[in-house]
């Protein structure tokens, strides 16, 4: 259960809207005052989330995170395992990589409570996700997947099928796309090993299922450099 996610680019509140702060020089330092100003703040955020009024300390979070790096996402999500979890994620960009890398750096060992993350994790079972996308009811269960292995560069193209695509609109369909790819492997292993990725309105032959996926993929993100690709 996602309680809430507030981006940099969302329209802003003008009750509560702040200057955007400049970029941080020293990504270690920003890392390090905002877990000064997390633990500040965390009796407040346990309240508001046990009260389900997240609200209550959105615009703290909100300036907080900004201070690490202005255009980071973030979002505070249900655990896998602890309670709740922290996600802070620069959307693979390289240029908000050494602020993640700094932050997660930083973070304090995870307990019964938190749990952090530099990057959107997948979920334990996509099969369990059934997405809501206006009168449509999308069961990741039934997605299927097409995948070329390219041995050489490690990275696998995909086509994604479901026996609804074809009645979606077009923005729908991209989401419906992505989202299971995401919802099954985390933002960063898909953005490092998927490469083309394909919407396929008819089942391709020799598909397999996004547990299948998850397991090819990993597997070839596990290989040493020498085995990927040959030796000269």
């Amino acid at each position: 259960m996602r309680f809430f996610r507030r981006r940099k680019n969302d329209p802003p509140d003008p009750r509560t809207a702040w200057p955007s702060p400049e970029v941080p020089e020293d990504p270690g330092q920003a890392a390090v005052a905002f877990w000064r100003r997390w633990f500040e703040l965390l009796p407040r955020i346990n309240g508001a989330l046990g009260d389900r009024e997240p609200q209550r300390v959105e615009h703290e979070l909100c300036e907080a995170i900004a201070r690490v790096h202005p255009e980071l996402h973030f979002s505070l999500e249900r655990g896998q395992r602890a309670i709740y979890a922290l996600v802070v994620t620069g959307q693979e960009s390289p240029e908000l990589r050494p602020f993640t890398d700094a932050w997660i750096a930083a973070a304090p060992e995870e307990d019964a409570i938190w749990e952090y993350h530099d990057s959107v994790p997948g979920v334990p079972d996509p099969n369990e996700v059934t997405v809501n996308l206006g009168e449509h009811r999308i069961a990741l269960a039934e997605v299927r997947v097409a995948a070329q292995i390219d041995e050489t560069e490690a990275v696998v193209d995909v086509a994604v099928h479901h026996p609804r695509l074809s009645s979606l609109e077009d923005a729908a369909r991209s989401a419906m796309t992505f989202l299971p790819l995401d919802a099954t492997l985390g933002e960063r292993l898909a953005a490092e090993r998927l490469r083309r990725v394909e919407t396929a309105e008819i089942e391709p032959a020799g598909s397999i299922s996004l547990l299948e996926l998850r397991d090819l993929v990993r597997k070839l993100a596990e290989r040493k450099p020498q085995d990927v690709g040959g030796t000269d």
